[in-house]
């Protein structure tokens, strides 16, 4: 989230590796330890327009004014604490700076002034060969055992990931720089944006990532049923309540993110018999939506809920066709006699 010009203030002091004239590309690992495009997902990626405007590298709108690196979103608190949360070196190198005290807190909850001049929160930079540069931000308090002057192997734990520094949401914010000029990993050789992007074959991702990292225009994080209203701190930190046998209300959710201005979201409820139980129809969206949650649901009816399969379908419409769309279903027993 904004700023993030000034996402690269680390507090301990620099040193530098050799820029060998010729050297070779970087060939990045992934630097967390998830699974991209299915259980972490691409939230913004460098911003490629020159002016005010806003473009990804396939000229999308999967970016905001000025941002210099990838956001690689965790769908919820507990994926941080877990193994999904580690951090690791994207290649080798010798670590420069580290920050590693800031507050693990969201802004959400403090606002952006309490973050001035540390957006980046806990983090760290490493040198590699060729005058590259990494940076990994908003990383948990406390999480970074190593110090400047470290080497590090590619894929080496080097923290976890938080909510320091300028961040409303579990994410790592990932920035690699050449000579102090920041480049995009997925286009590093472009000028500009094109439509489609340069394919990831020309990308600095190793081969093994690209299935996972094509791009999407827009995701479904994730989607369930709770037993009452719900809310994105509540889906974030997994504290929706599951409905049980005989639930008081009967709720569907579906969250997305990456959405564009245009789009419009439905989501569908229904009994096991087809009927519609409810419906959430949001209005076309008048600008591009970092993330969006919908729901729809009843509260038990007198005679308690039928037994059976209760569905539900939540769709993102684009340019009048499906761009997005969940299903997804919930059994429920016979209720109290």
């Amino acid at each position: 989230m904004k700023p993030s010009r000034r996402l690269a203030r680390l507090l301990v002091g620099s040193a530098g590796l050799a820029s060998p004239a010729l050297a070779e590309p970087l060939r990045l690992q992934f630097p967390l330890a998830c699974d991209p495009g299915r259980t972490c997902f691409i939230q913004y990626y460098v911003d490629r327009d020159p002016g005010a405007g806003i473009r990804d590298y396939t000229c999308g709108s999967r970016a905001y004014e000025g941002h210099d690196g990838t956001d690689i979103r965790l769908p919820s608190r507990a994926a941080e604490t877990g193994p999904l949360g580690v951090v690791r070196a994207a290649a080798a190198g010798t670590i420069l700076r580290a920050r590693n005290d800031a507050p693990d807190v969201s802004v959400r909850e403090t606002g952006l002034a309490q973050v001035a001049g540390v957006e980046c929160g806990n983090g760290l930079v490493i040198a590699h060969p060729g005058g590259y540069e990494t940076q990994y931000c908003h990383l948990a308090k406390g999480s970074i055992t190593l110090r400047p002057g470290t080497p590090v192997a590619a894929g080496q734990p080097i923290g976890r990931a938080g909510l320091s520094g300028a961040t409303e949401f579990p994410h790592l914010h990932f920035t690699i720089r050449r000579d102090g000029r920041t480049i995009d990993p997925f286009a590093p050789e472009a000028e500009a944006c094109a439509p489609g992007g340069p394919g990831l074959a020309a990308s600095l991702w190793d081969p093994s990532l690209h299935e996972g990292l094509r791009y999407r225009a827009g995701t479904i994080l994730d989607a369930g049923f709770a037993d009452g209203a719900v809310t994105l701190p509540a889906i974030e930190a997994e504290a929706t309540r599951p409905p049980g046998a005989d639930p008081g209300a009967l709720v569907a959710w579906a969250r997305a993110i990456g959405l564009d201005a245009g789009d419009t979201q439905s989501l569908v409820l229904t009994g096991p018999d087809g009927r519609v139980l409810a419906e959430a129809a949001e209005p076309a969206l008048v600008r591009p939506r970092a993330q969006s949650l919908v729901f729809g649901g009843r509260k038990r009816p007198g005679g308690g809920w039928p037994p059976g399969t209760y569905k539900a379908t939540f769709r993102v419409i684009r340019g009048g066709a499906v761009a997005l769309e969940r299903r997804f279903a919930l059994d429920l027993p016979a209720g109290r006699p």
